[in-house]
């Protein structure tokens, strides 16, 4: 049975889709060599698709390279990166698995096609060969958003990478059961997602998991507000924003004197971790690294400016994102390259505010009404990256991203309740309005600002 919690996961910037997706395929491709890992001469990738459309930019190709050597996304550190990528390509040098040297030559066994392979836009092909020539092993993978990965049996004709569930009576497939489960038991959401992850974790684990995916986070906003990194790496050259804006805010306390001075702390929080994963830091996906400043923002705004945040307000936070962001991946998507920008940074709104909304004391009611109007107002949003980068539109994104969902769930705390539209169809909405959008418009570079600007 699939984790609610694995909707969070630490890893490498820039993108969960096409870094970290990349690099979990390239470690199982590496568990399926198993005993044979010794009698692999050389390996190749193709990357297919989306995968290939931006892939250098989103570093796909450093993240294969980074898989193959059998080093996890959780520990890539940025000394062990470079010594891997200038093996690879000043030495021509790559020791699969971490066990065998093979001889690796970038541009015969790293491939680009942009042709879209049949179940996802994000699709590879993994072949490994030995001295003779002869294929050992040839694997397809697909990495469906958030970190995600499933070969073709795991994917089936969904896109969701979801194994099938095995029975739990806490399990839901959707926000009415989710309701109906929480006023059947008298639980909030967060409680039943704990009764729910309870049947193959510990509480403890659980509990500890939630604290280090906010550990996390907070490493990852402290870095990015003390980086001495002037520009993020790329073509565009961008400048990092984040730690100026602390630096204005701390020497001019204004916050009385304009009422709406609290967006540019908010801006703050959801640059400084949009920019650290646009530099390739350590970031947690949540769901998506192109969306990882959302929550991260919202959390901090939280326990900066209204009230404490313990240790339970914490985990019931995350517990909730997470299990709103679960529906979403069960019955929609959280890849741009699939359904455009609205499934990484619209689904981030989503559960930001249903979890600002439990911590601020909201109804179960309440909370999927905040998490249907964060997402309602980022229907339709395209993913087209310029210069195939995590940056131009994504950072600035990751901010408006951020104050919809404080806007989504004060709406709720303190006005009507009722919606008119249910999570649910909020949901299938999002999904079919992604599948019905040009590819050009989805992550793929070839369309939007990523053909109007140039870099």
């Amino acid at each position: 049975m699939d984790s609610i919690l694995s909707i969070f996961k630490i890893g490498v910037g820039p993108s969960s889709s096409h870094t970290i997706g990349p690099i979990v395929a390239m470690n199982k491709f590496c568990e399926l060599l198993g005993d044979k890992v010794n009698d692999v001469h050389r390996v190749q990738v193709v990357l297919h698709g989306s995968l290939s459309l931006t892939g250098k930019g989103h570093l796909t190709d450093i993240g294969c390279i980074i898989g193959l050597c059998g080093v996890a996304p959780k520990d890539v550190t940025p000394e062990g990166k470079r010594e891997i990528i200038h093996n690879a390509i000043s030495n021509n040098k790559l020791i699969l698995s971490g066990i065998n040297e093979i001889e690796f030559i970038y541009d015969r066994d790293i491939v680009f096609d942009d042709s879209m392979l049949p179940l996802h836009e994000n699709g590879l092909i993994a072949s490994a060969f030995d001295k003779d020539n002869n294929t050992i092993i040839t694997q397809t993978y697909y990495s469906t958003g958030g970190g995600f990965v499933a070969t073709p049996n795991e994917i089936g004709g969904k896109t969701n990478g979801f194994t099938k569930k095995e029975i739990n009576s806490f399990e839901f497939e959707s926000a009415q059961r989710l309701s109906e489960l929480c006023n059947i038991h008298k639980h909030s959401i967060p409680e039943i997602v704990m009764l729910r992850e309870s049947e193959h974790m510990s509480k403890k684990d659980i509990k500890a998991y939630c604290l280090e995916i906010y550990d996390a986070m907070m490493e990852c906003y402290n870095n990015g507000i003390t980086s001495k990194e002037r520009t993020l790496p790329g073509i565009i050259n961008l400048k990092r924003l984040a730690p100026a804006i602390k630096k204005r805010l701390d020497e001019n306390q204004k916050e009385d004197l304009d009422p709406l001075a609290m967006i540019d702390y908010v801006s703050m929080y959801a640059r400084a971790v949009a920019e650290e994963n646009a530099s390739g830091g350590k970031v947690v996906t949540a769901p998506t690294n192109g969306a990882c400043g959302v929550i991260p923002a919202v959390l901090l705004y939280i326990q900066n400016h209204r009230f404490y945040m313990d240790e339970e307000k914490i985990i019931n936070f995350i517990l909730t994102a997470a299990a709103i962001g679960y529906l979403y991946k069960k019955n929609a998507s959280i890849s741009g390259a699939e359904a455009g920008c609205q499934a990484e940074i619209g689904v981030a709104s989503s559960m930001a505010a249903a979890a600002m909304a439990i911590v601020s004391g909201a109804s179960t009611e309440q909370v999927f009404n905040a998490a249907e109007i964060a997402m309602e107002h980022h229907l339709g949003l395209t993913c087209d990256p310029v210069g195939g980068l995590v940056q131009i539109p994504c950072i600035e994104r990751n901010v408006l991203g951020a104050i919809k969902a404080i806007s989504a769930a004060k709406m709720v705390l303190y006005g009507d309740a009722t919606g008119r539209v249910s999570l649910d169809e909020v949901i299938i909405t999002m999904y079919k309005t992604g599948k019905d959008m040009n590819s050009k418009y989805k992550e793929t570079s070839l369309g939007g600002l990523a053909k109007m600007v140039n870099c």
